[in-house]
């Protein structure tokens, strides 16, 4: 079988002597040909060049024409921000703040950078016959998000009926998105909708069931294919994503791929995933990427699979890495040789963060893909950044994107399992999903009330008065007592009137004052001698 056509048996859930495989390229063509992302997708004549170097190189089964979920909200008023080696991100949103208003034009095939990318289209069709084309659309609920914000989480449980009405018009777009790319030439319509890892599946057969069936089942009728893209934790939908009614569903590295082969066959759909983007397509050698290949094709099997990266690669993803899985997906030789050879263990360092989170300060943690390219990550940062002004420098935020090793190395250290994640003081407290903004005021502020209470609870000093007697202490007793008042502290207060004790603290003239101030130096640990002794310096 040729490319397109085993593709297209694999997405009816045959059986492949060789799995298809179809590497998610998207602005790393334009790396490819030496220009930035913002020239890439602006350039119809640079889309062909990117993908068609991609072609030559990779040897793809199938290949999307472009990667970038911002060109339907680019036309439909979304300003968008962009950046050299990302696809662009939303910075407006033209429903937000307009109550329930969502009067806005259908799109048209003429509109923003929509005729380059079907300019793209029909001249890769012609060139490559034999290669299955993906058409990849916003799905209705992400484009929804582009349009009305963060507001559309509020809104779904105060205004569900404007939810509905969004959605049915964020599905009539990708609707008409699909059939551009199906007149152009496209094979397979992929539906990317990775916001939908947001909500549950009760929300999501309430809102986004109807929305995207209508659209897979437009393809249907137009006799082509389909495919439903998702990232992020979104295992608890495969099920209702599944009775949708597409062709096949497409995952990245956060959901086990033999869930999703279980969950997919009992409904007679094929799947698609997972290799991983980041730790070993981005930052791996080439064995890593075979052995994570082959541990795919292990687990997946030959039936009703294809092989792909969990999202768009990466765009200074090595080539050779790419080039390794085109080379051992075809080579069940090579794919025994990579089985026999011993696994290297994770080299990944681990931080000791037993102390993280212990000054005054709240410190706000985002574990992110990428927030210039990945939209829940995106809307993720964009919460905490919100926010954070609000408590007025008692909280700080940074965002720990595992595009490079600092960002993978805070994953493992602080134990998170799945992207985007908000960890407060170093604890995990929102896996995968946005929190409404009442929801991560209120986990900040719980943050702050306890560090406040340990803070009021803990012993930071105290005052000694020494006399000859309580007489001689009491004028400064009362100035202590004033003094103390208008800090408004609270500090302990004790009187020493025993002789020996007196002249033991170095005083040799009473009445006296001694501030002794505590600190903490260890606590649940086993410093080393050394360290003990510069401790011991610093109060002889």
């Amino acid at each position: 079988m040729k490319g397109k056509e085993l593709v297209i048996h694999a997405l009816k859930g045959g059986q492949c002597v060789t799995v298809p495989w179809v590497p998610f390229v998207g602005v790393h063509g334009g790396h490819l040909i030496g220009k930035s992302a913002s020239e890439y997708l602006h350039s119809a004549n640079l889309m062909v060049s990117g993908i068609s170097k991609a072609i030559d190189l990779y040897q793809p089964d199938g290949i999307p024409v472009c990667f970038d979920l911002q060109i339907e909200a680019e036309a439909l008023g979304c300003q968008l921000g962009w950046a050299d080696e990302n696809p662009p991100a939303v910075l407006s949103h033209p429903l937000a703040g307009l109550g329930n208003q969502t009067d806005l034009n259908p799109i048209s095939p003429d509109q923003g950078r929509i005729p380059e990318v079907l300019a793209a289209t029909r001249e890769l069709r012609k060139k490559y016959p034999d290669i299955a084309l993906y058409g990849l659309v916003t799905g209705p609920f992400t484009l929804g998000l582009h349009l009305l914000g963060t507001e559309i989480f509020m809104k779904m449980f105060e205004d569900p009926a404007y939810i509905h009405k969004l959605l049915r018009f964020t599905s009539e777009v990708t609707r008409s998105m699909s059939q551009y790319y199906l007149e152009a030439g496209c094979d397979i319509i992929a539906v990317v909708d990775p916001m939908t890892s947001q909500i549950g599946p009760d929300q999501f057969t309430e809102f986004i069931h109807e929305p995207v069936k209508s659209v897979f089942d437009h393809i249907r009728q137009q006799k082509k294919y389909s495919s439903f893209f998702v990232c992020g934790h979104a295992q608890q939908n495969i099920e209702v994503m599944c009775k949708t009614g597409p062709d096949n569903i497409s995952i990245d590295e956060n959901i086990p791929l033999d869930y999703v082969r279980n969950i997919c066959r009992s409904h007679g759909i094929s799947f698609g995933g997972n290799l991983q983007l980041t730790l070993v397509m981005l930052m791996g050698t080439p064995e890593d990427c075979q052995k994570n290949a082959v541990d795919c094709l292990d687990i997946a099997g030959n039936t009703g699979f294809i092989l792909a990266p969990g999202c768009d690669l990466p765009m200074k993803t090595p080539m050779a890495n790419i080039q390794a899985v085109s080379q051992v997906i075809r080579d069940s030789y090579k794919q025994d040789v990579i089985r026999t050879l011993e696994h290297k263990p994770d080299k990944t360092k681990i931080l000791n963060l037993g102390e993280y989170g212990k000054t005054d300060r709240v410190i706000v943690d985002i574990i992110t893909l990428d927030s210039e390219s990945c939209a829940p990550c995106q809307y993720m940062v964009e919460a905490v950044k919100e926010v954070a002004p609000h408590f007025e420098g008692l909280v700080e935020w940074h965002e720990h994107s595992i595009k490079n090793l600092e960002g993978v190395t805070f994953m493992s250290s602080l134990f998170v399992k799945n992207i985007p994640t908000i960890c407060i003081d170093g604890k995990i407290t929102f896996v995968s999903q946005i929190p409404p903004r009442n929801e991560l005021i209120r986990a900040i502020q719980s943050r702050i009330n306890e560090k406040l209470k340990i803070r009021l609870r803990v012993k930071q000093g105290e005052i000694l008065l020494l006399g000859k007697s309580a007489e001689e202490i009491a004028p400064l007793r009362e100035k202590t007592r004033q003094a103390i008042a208008e800090l408004g502290v609270s500090i302990e207060v004790r009187e020493e009137t025993d002789l020996a004790v007196i002249q033991s603290l170095g005083v040799v003239q009473t009445p006296a004052l001694i501030s002794v101030k505590y600190k903490i130096r260890c606590e649940a640990g086993q410093p080393g001698t050394d360290v003990i002794k510069e401790w011991i310096k610093e109060i002889i």
